[in-house]
């Protein structure tokens, strides 16, 4: 009898020892943890997903003992920086944040090990909600390291109102500016009509040339190496460095949306999520300002039986922490945030896609859940482009980002230079075709002699 009764009461210890620990290792209001976050959507002061973290803080935040505190709201590639310079235990680097978003390549800046494992928190069925496109970027070696909470795709911008005025003088038509081939004759155009002004601005050539690639049934990366020297890449070069040589496109650093305040362009071809940064009206050069009116287009094609574009956006990473608490407080937060009311608020006011397969079906049967009216046209949009394209995501490899950075500046260097050189050529009566082929080909040897050292 005495047997039974130690027993029993070595059986009862060991279950609240069980509960107590169980109830250690998740935060509580009583008990509350503070998770750091380092994010890229909006800015510091106007940012969507700011607003909904302060709903989360004020609601199942506290009810559950997690604070997200937004340390930084920065561009992505300084998000990159910032994890290796802390990675690395440079002198001056902040201490690595518990939560962050960014692309799948810093996986490798960061390593994996560092990194929590979304999958063993999340349930199956909790797992199953998400888009599986969207959540099968997020594994490495099996374990699922991003989690996705906001997609985006690729949409040509083009401020309407002085497009309207330039094809009234020249007769272009909407539908040139469909392909890629078309448009950047349409850009080389506006130049002339404009007085020498750029007419748009490529954000990503490197994804213009892995899906340029993939339209003609080529890759774009192969091991980890650029495929620059193919038939399908001179392919796809050939356009459009004519008319960046010509002088339609700008190739200038940074991103589009300044250089559309100030009417340096009036066209570019990046994430639709650009339109949170979109302006409502111009400023000249001599100070006055003008309204305009802004259309998101499908993303040009490359072919004509080849509608195909990428799904892009990073994710959400968390910091595999000693403290399980936080590990399971970033659990918290993730699963709010992932939930269809959260993510669609979320996502609809920046532009982007909600991650789970009930709310991107709501969002495009009902586009007025977007709140803001003048983001309707963009969604419609979204819309098609759901229907008609084939959609991918870039490729991850060793090095992805660096090798990404360095195309990026290397194209935007060979082809300035290729300008600058047709300009003071043509000034000195050289013919113009003549030297426009010269420099096509030469520009294409010196971005391959680039991309190999």
């Amino acid at each position: 009898m005495k047997r039974s009764i130690s027993v029993m009461m070595t059986f009862i210890m060991l279950l609240i020892c069980l509960t107590g620990c169980s109830k250690q290792n998740k935060p509580n209001a009583a008990n509350p943890v503070t998770l750091t976050m380092w994010h890229v959507y909006g800015s510091q002061t106007e940012s969507p997903l700011n607003k909904i973290i302060d709903e989360f803080n004020l609601t199942v935040g506290k009810e559950n003992g997690v604070i997200i505190n937004v340390v930084s709201v920065t561009s992505s590639s300084a998000i990159d920086k910032a994890l290796a310079a802390s990675s690395n235990n440079e002198p001056g680097a902040e201490a690595l944040p518990d939560l962050f978003t960014a692309y799948p390549r810093v996986a490798e800046i960061v390593g994996t090990d560092n990194l929590l494992a979304w999958d063993n928190y999340f349930t199956q069925d909790e797992l199953s909600q998400f888009t599986s496109e969207f959540l099968a970027e997020g594994y490495f070696d099996d374990k699922l390291h991003m989690l996705p909470i906001a997609k985006s795709t690729e949409a040509l911008f083009l401020n309407e109102t002085i497009f309207k005025r330039f094809q009234a003088e020249t007769n272009i038509s909407m539908e040139e500016l469909s392909s890629f081939e078309d448009l950047f004759h349409v850009a080389e155009q506006y130049y002339d009509w404009s007085g020498g002004q750029h007419f748009m601005q490529i954000n990503d050539y490197y994804n213009y040339a892995y899906i340029g690639m993939k339209a003609h049934q080529s890759e774009f990366v192969v091991n980890g190496q650029l495929q620059l020297d193919t038939p399908a890449f001179a392919t796809i070069w050939t356009p459009l460095a004519h008319a960046a040589i010509h002088g339609g496109i700008c190739l200038e650093d940074g991103y589009a949306a300044a250089r559309w305040k100030t009417v340096e362009i009036i066209a570019n071809t990046g994430s639709t999520a650009d339109i949170l940064y979109q302006p409502d009206h111009v400023i000249y050069s001599d100070n006055t300002t003008e309204n305009i009116s802004t259309l998101a287009l499908p993303y040009p094609t490359f072919t004509d039986d080849a509608n195909y574009t990428v799904h892009r956006g990073g994710g959400l990473f968390a910091i595999k922490n000693e403290d399980e608490r936080k590990n399971y407080g970033a659990y918290i937060f993730a699963k709010w945030l992932s939930q269809k009311e959260h993510n669609l608020s979320f996502v609809t006011k920046a532009g982007y896609l909600p991650v789970t397969d009930d709310a991107f079906d709501d969002l495009l049967a009902n586009i007025n859940l977007v709140e803001n009216k003048e983001y309707h046209p963009l969604y419609k949009t979204i819309g098609i482009m759901n229907k008609n394209y084939t959609f991918y995501a870039l490729p991850l490899y060793s090095n992805a980002s660096e090798v990404q950075l360095n195309f990026e500046q290397n194209v935007k260097t060979v082809l300035r230079a290729a300008h600058n050189q047709y300009i003071q050529r043509i000034e000195n009566g050289e013919n113009p075709s003549v030297v426009m082929d010269e420099l096509i080909a030469s520009s294409l040897e010196e971005l391959k002699k680039l991309s190999t050292n």
